[in-house]
């Protein structure tokens, strides 16, 4: 707009003979080719932000198979033990997000995105390395390392992805990057139970038909092997992208100039505090209870259709169906906002479409129950995109810390699904699943119609 408006002062300045347009029309060239150059930074830190998405998409949602795959391997006797998976990998968000933003106020979001690769491509090494002897406690701390490094890349690629544009259409920009990322959710699992556990329901028959222990155990020592080699070669792709993330144009983005929109024109209240914004705390609460349900519907959706006599060579599928789900939430996304949706309006529906799912699923049996469950990714679909914006709106040089507690909430994924794999033998799986969730959509309402203005003027 501005070239514009200058083009044709300078056109009619011209047509008068004035000097003053031949003298300022470098500067007009000069715009231009700044906004230029602009638009094209952005568009190449949207497809590296993009390819980052699908990458810890892929290893996030291999937690849904690794859970079905823990219980084998390991020979757990309960649902408890093998959630244990999404406890170490989600508990790490909360003890590491902090201590991400300091290491980001140090290195810059871009050497923090590398060092994080990296150490997720120590803790997936780790995870092969010990899944393979059967050694179920280090196993979880390798996922605990990989949930640190992917608690400094969300604490870094968050913030980031929300305000390199206006903060407004930042779910638009969050729907993309999150296109790439449940496609990966969706391949991964897939990709897993295709390596790992294939023939799974056979597998089950011998084992219990072994005659002895030691039979027993070379079956599901030599099965356990299996995983060793898919997560060799995603601890290498890992360290090759860091590198690559360090060497990319990725800008720099100095948060203390790009996101200070949190008051009005004609307010002089300064604020100097992260205990002076409360849409942010309200907003780590509506991310712990989002991902709480999010990682129910996905990781959870397996053992879900166990509790109704499916067998584990469908329910180990289960999570890529969410995932589907979600994909298509993301596109409508994508169309709809902020064109004809706003992002707390995208929340609020999203919200009501999730208790009434969940309703559903709690009201019906079998494979259609299923269906209602896996149908949540819709309506979860557009909550991280709509809550994360909303939640850092206004923080300026606080970002980082304001990024780095809604990352703590995340810890959600660590103890919802927990709570339903301990409850669900004495109170009814669909039960507890029903619970569980309903509050959680209840209180992700609230926050879309009031919660995400508090302490804003």
């Amino acid at each position: 707009m501005l070239f514009i408006c200058a083009t044709v002062c300078t056109k009619l300045f011209c047509a008068n003979g004035c000097a003053f347009a031949d003298k300022n029309y470098p500067v007009i060239l000069s715009v231009k080719r700044d906004m230029m150059l602009k638009s094209q930074n952005n568009r190449s830190a949207m497809i590296i932000m993009a390819i980052l998405f699908f990458v810890f998409g892929f290893v996030t949602w291999l937690n849904g198979p690794l859970i079905t795959y823990v219980k084998l391997a390991f020979g757990l006797d309960t649902d408890s033990k093998a959630f244990m998976v999404t406890t170490a990998f989600y508990l790490a968000y909360f003890f590491l997000a902090l201590p991400s933003s300091w290491v980001l106020e140090k290195t810059g979001m871009k050497k923090g995105m590398a060092l994080a690769l990296v150490v997720m491509a120590i803790g997936t090494f780790l995870f092969g390395h010990f899944a393979t002897k059967r050694d179920y406690p280090m196993s979880l701390s390798g996922l605990f390392i990989i949930g640190s490094g992917l608690s400094l890349l969300q604490t870094a690629s968050n913030p980031y992805i929300s305000i390199i544009g206006p903060i407004e259409s930042a779910a638009k920009r969050i729907s993309i990057v999150g296109i790439c990322n449940k496609t990966a959710g969706i391949i991964s699992p897939i990709v897993l139970s295709a390596f790992v556990l294939k023939g799974v329901n056979e597998l089950e028959g011998k084992v219990n038909a072994a005659p002895d222990t030691k039979t027993r155990d070379t079956i599901l020592s030599e099965f356990a092997s299996n995983i060793y080699m898919p997560y060799a070669i995603m601890a290498v792709i890992l360290i090759l992208l860091g590198f690559w993330i360090l060497k990319s144009s990725l800008p720099e983005i100095r948060t203390s100039e790009a996101n200070t929109q949190n008051t009005s024109p004609n307010s002089d209240k300064v604020r100097t505090s992260i205990f002076q914004y409360p849409h942010l705390w309200l907003g780590a609460v509506c991310i712990f209870v989002y991902v709480g349900v999010e990682v129910m519907a996905g990781d959870a959706i397996g053992t879900y259709g166990k509790g109704f006599n499916i067998p584990t060579d469908e329910t180990k599928y289960f999570t890529s169906y969410t995932l589907a789900a979600m994909l298509l939430g993301y596109v409508i996304g994508l169309i709809t906002i902020p064109k004809y949706l706003s992002q707390q309006k995208a929340l609020k529906y999203s919200a009501f479409l999730g208790i009434f799912l969940t309703a559903a699923a709690f009201l019906t049996g079998g494979y259609l129950s299923v269906a209602f469950v896996a149908a949540l990714g819709l309506a979860n679909a557009l909550m991280w995109p709509a809550i994360f914006p909303l939640a850092i709106s206004g923080l300026g040089k606080l970002t980082e810390k304001g990024s780095a507690i809604l990352i703590m909430g995340i810890a959600g994924g660590a103890l919802i699904p927990k709570a339903f794999a301990t409850f669900k033998d004495e109170y009814g799986f669909q039960l507890t699943f029903f619970v569980l969730m309903v509050p959680c959509y209840l209180y992700i309402l609230y926050y879309s119609v009031k919660g995400y203005k508090s302490g804003i003027k």
